[in-house]
């Protein structure tokens, strides 16, 4: 086998595997990136159109801090690489009764603006959510989410220490009861449920604790100038300048293990590379596929999350109606009846009824001339790699049409749980890895340390969650994890191997990038 001795591979350019290799190679460990599409970012894809390539993952940045750590650790800035722009409206929100309500980044305007909307009771309820959650948020940071596994001691101290946090850690408690007794009007038990959809929950089922989420987004939310996926180019390129060595069109099909130590991986084309570290960013209810060792248990991957319907598309919007101001950067047009939507996906159905996320993505200069770019997400059961039929009631830009806001699409790409089955081998399409739908989910999900010696995990399917910045925590994880592991690690940045992004050509084969 190829390769060398003390190198580290890593399997998947997603976010996480971009956040380990760069603090590897930052660390002056040799690391080569292996990417099997043609893009680095995993999830963080564009889809073409005539008004340019559009996001067909995430949209926007939250938890600002966490990227800028990961590129102070390469010895360089955010702001060097990536132009951000905070959102003064972080969603807009719809209902067909008429009512329409912004959230913004100050809670006291969020209080006012509710107390307008739905009363002064609505008011009240949300100032006491927000000051709950807050708790919640800050109890959980480091034990959970900062922490390289959870710590469940760590937790039930944090739980202790505010009268606030106890009652919604209570064991059955869902997050659609814990909001039913949060607020008496019906659309902001919707609005604050829908959070449990960012983690692929459904709020039927998942605990009350992702409430907490809410106060993520409350923080802060970004545009990246370019979309998410110059977000990814941009790690990579950092990446790369590091020394480090990024594959594209590098698919991993085997890995091989002797003993119960990992030895190296085997590429679709017969090639193998010896490693005795490997960092999987990948789904991890793929590693049964790609290895007879078993190095994650059923339980950490099994149940799936969900999936989502995503649109992307070119349109223009109409003057009629809503007309093209009513669109903010994130606006969410609401299903009639959240039972109605939440029900059929909690028994793996499409409903009828779908809540509408629009991402506008060229909103955050003001409006734009001409035809703009969306993308829409409807949420999804996974699915296997069958496709399946979308009732034709749910088609967008027809729902849509009965909020007064008509499009005139140009072009549109519709990526369906089926096809991120197929872009995600082994994933059935779920977009988040495993369900966050128990109580000890958080405590289930796989941590970066495998059964199997030298064999790692990052992602959105590992600890700490789902989400662009919990993958981007998962690769910190990851990379001290090896680096713990290693019996002696370089303490200099390798500075004399250049790097460079490999790209598969029928005519050239395997070439440095311009």
């Amino acid at each position: 086998m190829s390769g060398e001795k003390d190198s580290v591979l890593v399997i998947g350019a997603g976010m996480g595997g971009l956040a380990a290799s760069i603090r590897l190679a930052a660390a002056g460990v040799p690391v080569t990136l292996l990417e099997a599409h043609d893009w680095p970012g995993g999830k963080m894809r564009t889809t073409p159109s005539p008004a340019g390539p559009v996001d067909a993952g995430p949209t926007v940045l939250t938890m600002r801090a966490v990227f800028e750590d990961l590129f102070a650790a390469a010895d360089t800035s955010l702001d060097a690489h990536l132009t951000l722009t905070p959102l003064p409206v972080i969603a807009r929100h719809f209902w067909r009764c008429g009512a329409r309500l912004d959230l913004v980044r100050d809670g006291a305007a969020n209080a006012d603006a509710i107390g307008t909307a739905f009363g002064a009771k609505a008011r009240a309820e949300f100032l006491a959510f927000d000051r709950a959650t807050a708790a919640l948020y800050r109890a959980f940071a480091d034990p959970i989410m900062h922490a390289p596994r959870p710590n469940a001691l760590g937790s039930a101290r944090a739980a202790l220490s505010d009268p606030r946090v106890l009652p919604w850690l209570r064991p059955g408690l869902t997050l659609e009861r814990a909001l039913a007794r949060s607020f008496t009007d019906p659309r902001l038990r919707q609005l604050f449920g829908r959070y449990a959809t960012y983690v692929g929950g459904n709020p039927l089922r998942a605990p009350a604790i992702l409430a907490l989420i809410w106060q993520a987004e409350a923080a802060g939310v970004w545009s990246v100038a370019g979309g998410m996926a110059r977000l990814a180019q941009a790690l990579a390129e950092v990446f790369t300048s590091l020394g480090g060595v990024l594959r594209l069109n590098a698919p991993v099909t085997r890995l091989i293990a002797e003993a119960g130590q990992i030895t190296g991986a085997e590429l679709a084309g017969g090639e193998r590379i010896a490693a005795r570290q490997i960092i999987f960013n990948g789904d991890p209810a793929a590693l049964p596929h790609l290895m007879a060792a078993p190095a994650v248990a059923r339980a950490q991957v099994q149940p799936r999350s969900l999936s989502a319907h995503v649109w992307t598309l070119a349109a223009e919007v109409g003057a009629q109606g809503l007309g093209p101001e009513a669109l903010a950067y994130h606006t969410v047009f609401f299903a009639d009846d959240a039972a109605r939507e939440f029900g059929p996906l909690a028994r793996g159905e499409i409903p009828r009824d779908p809540t509408i996320y629009v991402c506008a993505q060229d909103r955050a200069g003001g409006l734009p001339d001409g035809p703009e770019r969306f993308q829409f997400i409807l949420n999804a059961p996974a699915t296997g790699p069958n496709p399946e039929d979308i009732p034709c009631e749910t088609y967008p830009c027809r729902r849509l049409n009965a909020f007064g806001l008509h499009l005139s699409p140009k072009t549109e790409t519709l990526t369906s749980p089926a096809r991120f089955a197929q872009l995600f081998p082994h994933s059935r399409g779920a977009l988040y890895g495993r369900s966050p739908d128990s109580t000890l989910a958080t405590f289930l999900r796989p941590t970066a340390r495998t059964r199997v010696a030298g064999l790692y995990l990052a992602g959105g399917g590992v600890h700490p969650g789902a989400g662009v910045p919990m993958a981007a925590l998962s690769g910190k994880h990851a990379a001290a994890a090896v680096l713990s592991d290693r019996i002696s690690a370089p303490m200099s940045r390798r500075t004399a191997m250049p790097g460079g992004i490999l790209t598969g050509s029928a005519m050239t084969g395997a070439a440095p990038s311009r």
